[in-house]
């Protein structure tokens, strides 16, 4: 039977971080289903939420399909005509006094009304804030990626929020955290790229939904708040390796002429991949600079 809305999410070696997450969602709205995709957890996280969360529908992978993997795995077992994918490692705010999931329900509302205000809109995202301090901006949209450099500008990012970005607007890419996404638009631009597995996959995929002739947009009324990298850690040598391997796969993707993305490889790995060896050398951390060595070597050994 077809739902209003799918809320879809992966967990990873995350048990805690999903559970708190799942105590703020709208459990029992019939219309609203939930998916956690369990992506080959080393312990049986799996039947832990089933125990602990009855109403939501659990998926174990047996192997580690990645952030795309995972995802896609969600989509093909969802019923919604909207579906909203969240990082596991987020939380809805709650009022002292609400029942639990009326915030997110409030939010996933105005998310769902900027989505349907026009055939155009295929996907939207909320604030997104992290979970800590003052709980400063993380994404208030984007700004438009470099051809070159393969980076953008997260924008808000880090600042207090003082309401200053608190009008809805297009943007260029979705942010991986936090995306509701019209089922017909994946139908028409196809499911998110699994070749990343970590990393880029979002920019990439937004990229699918506007060649497929859909907007996306940011709307200020939903807000969630992001822990971040639970799963890889913001130092480890697997994001190092990912985010190096990644941004030049994406330049082959994507990039247009060939002169063009010939002039992204290079400075890719002349500038952007001895610096962010050196820098990691200087830290005392040989195990990121050998990451970043390998993400130039596969992608350099990949069949292009």
């Amino acid at each position: 039977m077809e739902k209003r809305l799918s809320i879809i999410t992966i967990n990873y070696n995350g048990l805690d971080d999903t559970c708190e997450l799942l105590q703020t969602l709208p459990l029992d709205d019939p219309e609203v289903e939930v998916i956690v995709v369990d992506n080959a957890s080393r312990a049986d996280e799996a039947t832990a939420i089933e125990g602990r969360f009855p109403q939501v529908r659990v998926l174990r992978s047996r192997q580690n399909l990645g952030f795309a993997g995972g995802n896609n795995l969600g989509i093909r077992a969802a019923r919604g005509r909207h579906l909203f994918f969240v990082n596991n490692d987020t939380v809805f705010g709650q009022d002292a006094g609400q029942q639990p999931g009326t915030s997110a329900a409030v939010m996933l509302q105005a998310l769902a009304e900027r989505l349907e205000s026009s055939e155009k809109i295929g996907a939207v995202c909320p604030k997104i804030r992290f979970d800590w301090g003052d709980r400063p901006i993380q994404y208030a949209g984007y700004t438009q990626l470099s051809a070159v450099t393969m980076r953008n500008r997260s924008i808000g990012f880090g600042e207090s929020d003082h309401g200053q970005y608190d009008e809805a607007h297009p943007t260029p890419y979705a942010h991986g955290a936090a995306m509701m996404v019209k089922r017909e638009t994946i139908d028409r631009a196809g499911q998110m790229p699994e070749c990343y597995f970590l990393y880029y996959e979002e920019l990439d995929w937004s990229l699918m939904l506007r060649r497929a002739g859909y907007e996306i947009w940011y709307e200020p009324r939903a807000t969630i708040y992001h822990k971040e990298s639970r799963s890889t850690g913001q130092g480890s040598a697997l994001r190092a390796y990912y985010i190096t391997r990644n941004r030049l796969l994406f330049a082959r993707r994507n990039v247009r002429p060939a002169a063009q993305r010939w002039l992204a490889y290079a400075y890719l790995m002349s500038v952007v991949a001895p610096k962010d060896a050196a820098a990691s050398l200087l830290r005392g951390r040989t195990d990121q600079a050998a990451a970043v060595v390998r993400g130039v070597k596969d992608f350099l050994n990949v069949e292009h």
